[in-house]
């Protein structure tokens, strides 16, 4: 009998909101987001709500208020949740969600997850319905959704202004919108497009024949008769940029300004799948294309700007090496090797590359960390006064590393990771029954006689959360329905390796 797996954490973030007293850790496990008190691991909410405790609410709810015939007074209803029929529109996008029951039968899992720098309000992307969500945190840590925006393509990459006002969503098709975190309340009138001349292609069913060309001309009229006003997103955004291929990589950057004192000039980053970094100016003048960062020969996924060395960029993606910037010029100050061995040979993606200081041994130590897709090992840096990157000795996990959060206050690094699939393998799942499936190991940095070391620290965070779980992998005994579900899983922890291009000009 295969061992009972539940959904890791594919994303984790401490932050802590200005009118709380205690620090919260939220992370996203599946379909659903949860949040812990970071101290006791204590879980403090999760949304959506599962069905039966909505439900139960929705049934406390309805029985207050009654009169005598059981029935709710006039001016007095509300709607408890949205039926089936009635999807929620995104011309209301700044309507709460208080006292709705949610489903996440919608989409699988929340690859992308941002909070803003007030630790207020978190934003999370749920890709299947293409869909940018904001929750507002309460001082108890509750979620409560303030809005949802449907993009017209699915984001691939989400960042928050350094002031935390503004949404910097980058999509699949290349393409980079702002919107403001909370939206305004007054509708958004869009302006009327000129009225399109009627899509006519040039195959007609009289010169298409085969089954397989009659369906494809058949789609290609039903796309072109709808409109362009349909089609077009009914709540406030901008265009910024826009790239001739996938985003895979965004950051947004401000530097003091060489010719005023005292004034600072932004900078927005972006990676895409072509290769390219791009270096544009800041809102409002993204339009103008500062210079690019050429270097790499694969996509691009991941940019890291520290925050104590602003001028320098740490990159990664398909390549089996690191490339450090100094991006204003487009000059590469050094080139990292990711592999143990120079004649080790496999493809690697970068999965994340976090910058962090840490204090160790009284000292502050500036470290550099990068996870690759698929691998147990947690690869670390040192970073020197002039940008140059120092191999230390990685950390060794139990599972393949999916994430990772910094707690400053303790010094303590929260590793999220993948306790359903074999160690350094994205294919084969465990089917150890008796073996407990971890979420999270917490680590702290030492010294060591080779350089860094990785000791792992027992806290009651991770105790607690492992102890707890989340919800379950495979909920049928189908073996179908069983083996669709761990693929899904899979596909949704592991896809970095499909934007590689082939020899033959093919995709994976």
């Amino acid at each position: 009998m295969a061992a009972k797996l539940q959904h890791p954490f594919q994303r984790i973030q401490f932050f802590k909101p200005a009118s709380a007293a205690q620090k919260l850790l939220v992370a996203a496990a599946g379909p659903k987001l949860y949040c812990y008190a970071a101290e006791t691991g204590r879980r403090l909410s999760v949304w959506p709500q599962d069905q039966e405790t909505a439900n139960g609410q929705n049934s406390n709810i309805a029985e207050k208020g009654t009169n005598a015939d059981g029935q709710e007074p006039p001016g007095k209803k509300r709607k408890i949740s949205p039926s089936a029929d009635e999807p929620s529109s995104d011309s209301k996008p700044n309507t709460k969600e208080t006292g709705k029951s949610q489903s996440s039968s919608s989409w699988s899992h929340i690859p992308l997850l941002v909070t803003s720098p007030t630790g207020k309000y978190i934003v999370a992307v749920t890709p299947e319905d293409k869909c940018i969500r904001v929750f507002e945190v309460s001082e108890d840590g509750v979620l409560q959704q303030v809005s949802e925006r449907h993009m017209p393509k699915r984001p691939s990459v989400i960042s928050l202004t350094p002031d935390g006002n503004t949404i910097l969503c980058g999509d699949k098709f290349g393409d980079v919108y702002s919107l403001p975190l909370i939206p305004g309340d007054k509708p958004v009138v869009q302006a009327k497009p000129s009225i399109p001349k009627p899509f006519q292609p040039a195959a007609t069913n009289l010169t298409v024949h085969t089954k397989r060309n009659l369906e494809a001309l058949e789609q290609q009229l039903r796309m072109g008769s709808k409109s362009v006003e349909e089609r077009a997103p009914q709540f406030e955004h901008k265009l910024l940029l826009g790239h001739v291929s996938m985003l895979s990589g965004l950051t947004y950057v401000s530097l003091p300004s060489p010719s005023s004192a005292g004034q600072s000039r932004s900078y927005l980053l972006t990676g895409d799948r072509d290769e390219h970094i791009r270096v544009s100016r800041g809102i409002p003048q993204t339009h103008v294309i500062e210079n690019y960062c050429f270097g790499h020969t694969s996509f691009i996924t991941q940019m890291c700007i520290p925050e104590w060395q602003p001028e320098i960029l740490v990159s990664g993606g398909g390549d089996d090496y690191l490339l450090v910037w100094k991006w204003q010029e487009g000059r590469v100050l050094q080139k990292v090797s990711l592999l143990d061995e120079k004649s080790e040979s496999r493809e690697i993606a970068v999965r994340s590359i976090w910058a962090l200081q840490l204090s160790i041994s009284g000292k502050t130590v500036k470290v550099v960390l990068v996870a690759t897709e698929g691998s147990s090992k947690l690869l670390c840096y040192t970073m020197e006064a002039d940008g140059q990157l120092r191999r230390q000795p990685p950390a060794q996990l139990s599972s393949n590393v999916l994430d990772v959060a910094y707690d400053g206050a303790n010094d303590f690094i929260l590793v999220s990771l993948d306790g359903v699939h074999e160690p350094d393998s994205t294919q084969m799942f465990k089917e150890n029954e008796t073996a407990s499936q971890l979420f999270l190991q917490t680590l702290r940095v030492v010294e060591g006689q080779d350089g860094l070391a990785f000791e792992t620290v027992e806290d009651t965070l991770t105790s607690s959360v492992n102890s707890e779980g989340t919800t379950d992998v495979i909920t049928s005994d189908d073996e179908k329905a069983v083996a669709k579900s761990k693929k899904d899983l899979t596909d949704a922890l592991y896809g970095l390796g499909n934007l590689r291009k082939r020899a033959n000009g093919e995709e994976e």
